[in-house]
């Protein structure tokens, strides 16, 4: 199914998507890696991207379920799993109302949740909340207040996150990574991220 057209979002990294695949780029970036060390089990990447977090995961013994809004990157990781024999299942979808079915070892969740509008995105902080299995880690990365680049952005439907936000939501948890960052972005602007990882209580 292509979702390309459905939302600027997807449109947006489509693009990018297919530039960095002409460039061979598909390494990490620093939320994948300050978050891959923690990934184990049966593992959920919500929004893969190009898939490497989900190949280096399944190299290592996890197997992965990924999903993503744009063709482009799914089609590059099945690839890419297929060729290495590895245990990732890719598909697209619309994420905005898309479900998790059953429960994960691991939940990574980098760079997505800020597209969607208030309501849906605290939705999904629900789902991944109630679909970590207890003992499992919940690995999320948002845009937060302060940001001011917003190119990507439906201006109808996007959510930059309080500060403290992610630290409140599981603050239930374990949580083993807290983190902000700022990167400088296209005329004068700026991007800043919240990441956090955690681990329920296993009960």
């Amino acid at each position: 199914m292509s979702h390309s057209a459905t939302k600027p979002a997807v449109q947006f990294f489509d693009t990018q998507f297919r530039r960095q695949l002409a460039g061979g780029e598909c390494e990490l970036n620093p939320f994948e890696s300050a978050i891959l060390p923690h990934v184990a089990g049966r593992v959920l990447d919500l929004g893969c991207g190009l898939g490497q977090l989900s190949i280096l995961a399944a190299r290592a013994g996890c197997t992965v379920d990924a999903f993503d809004g744009a063709d482009s990157a799914v089609d590059s990781l099945n690839e890419r799993a297929r060729r290495e024999g590895l245990p990732i299942r890719a598909r697209a979808a619309d994420l905005e109302n898309a479900t998790i079915d059953g429960q994960y070892d691991s939940i990574v969740c980098i760079g997505l949740l800020m597209f969607f509008s208030p309501p849906a995105a605290r939705r999904w902080l629900d789902q991944i909340i109630n679909a970590t299995a207890p003992g499992g880690m919940a690995a999320v990365n948002v845009l937060i207040e302060g940001t001011t680049y917003l190119d990507m952005f439906d201006p109808q439907s996007y959510t930059l996150f309080g500060e403290n936000e992610l630290d409140q939501t599981f603050r239930s948890w374990d949580i083993m990574l807290s983190e902000k960052a700022q990167f400088d972005a296209p005329r004068g602007t700026v991007k800043r991220f919240a990441t956090v990882v955690a681990r329920r209580p296993a009960d």
